[in-house]
């Protein structure tokens, strides 16, 4: 399936994750987990399929075992043990947030991550985007910054929920990071599967410590619960897991400034959060912005892919 298809789909699957939540009662901690939760049966029987699948082929090249792989395994865990509890901390802040601010303003300051996905990237994985991507990139943050100053309140308990979000984009932007890192040698699904359980049993803990019910909830907070499964997490998070094979951590970070635009407009429609001119102003620029990135990254990967063949063609060997 074309990455770029995916991610687009994975984008427009978490709009709705913001104005959803507001319809539970339940508290942060409860959703987060059972949005994790909820998904594992499915990426977990996923990931026993990718897992037979890529041991068959092994054994067909090689006839045992990728030695190398089973040398990276070790750090490849350490590493997903270490996102997925970061992809709790980002989930319990930002949710906790949509109960002090705006679902804009939550949506779009959590979507601020591709600066902070930008500089760890550069640090760590030496991964720069390219000049015109850059340019996407900070349109498409001007464009969100827009939407989150068009739907400013001044009051203590916005400010409040504000900062919850703000940390959840600096999570989430390790989370996405480490993704780019581990799914250059792991699968998609065992990748999802052992994220979200670690996330799911690390939200659970916290609960517990702060005897935070995980159930007796109505059914209107179960309905909310599966909906936030079925779309953001299987859909969307697990598709921008599946597109960093592929992009830049930035590029698909970027792509995900459309859930603050989508988000917007469901808020409008369906909670009477009203935006004004300038939010609807600031999404048309993130839209502009996310154009400009992904139609430099679609091309810059199908060029890359067009000079391995042409390597590969003319290979004396």
């Amino acid at each position: 399936m074309s990455p770029i298809f995916v991610l687009i789909l994975a984008v427009l699957a978490t709009t709705y994750a913001g104005p959803i939540v507001r319809l539970a009662a339940a508290p942060a901690l409860a959703i987060a987990f059972w949005r994790l939760t909820l998904v594992l049966p499915v990426t977990g029987g996923l990931a026993v399929w990718e897992g037979s699948t890529e041991h068959g082929a092994r054994s067909k090249e090689h006839g045992a075992a990728d030695r190398s792989v089973l040398l990276r395994a070790p750090f490849s865990v350490l590493l997903m043990v270490l996102s997925g509890l970061l992809l709790a901390l980002h989930f319990w802040t930002w949710i906790a947030s949509l109960r002090f601010t705006t679902v804009a303003s939550s949506v779009v300051l959590v979507s601020l991550k591709p600066i902070f996905v930008w500089a760890l990237a550069a640090v760590w994985l030496h991964e720069h985007p390219s000049r015109r991507e850059g340019w996407g990139i900070g349109i498409a943050v001007l464009g969100a910054t827009l939407i989150g100053i068009g739907d400013a309140r001044l009051s203590l308990g916005a400010l409040g929920g504000d900062l919850l979000a703000l940390g959840g984009a600096v999570t989430a932007a390790g989370y996405y990071v480490i993704g780019r890192r581990v799914r250059a040698t792991v699968g998609v699904w065992t990748y999802a599967t052992v994220v979200y359980a670690v996330a799911a049993l690390t939200l659970a803990a916290v609960a517990l410590l702060r005897n935070v019910p995980l159930t007796g909830f109505a059914g209107r907070d179960w309905a909310v619960f599966g909906a936030l499964a079925a779309g953001p997490m299987l859909v969307g998070h697990t598709g921008m897991n599946y597109a960093l094979k592929h992009y830049r951590a930035t590029t698909v970070n970027v792509a995900a400034l459309g859930e603050p635009v989508g988000a917007t407009l469901i808020a409008w429609l369906g909670l009477h959060e009203v935006p004004g001119i300038l939010a609807l102003c600031g999404a048309a620029v993130v839209v502009a912005g996310i154009g400009l990135t992904l139609g430099n990254a679609e091309f810059g990967m199908r060029n890359a892919e067009s000079q391995g063949k042409g390597r590969v063609a003319h290979d004396p060997s």
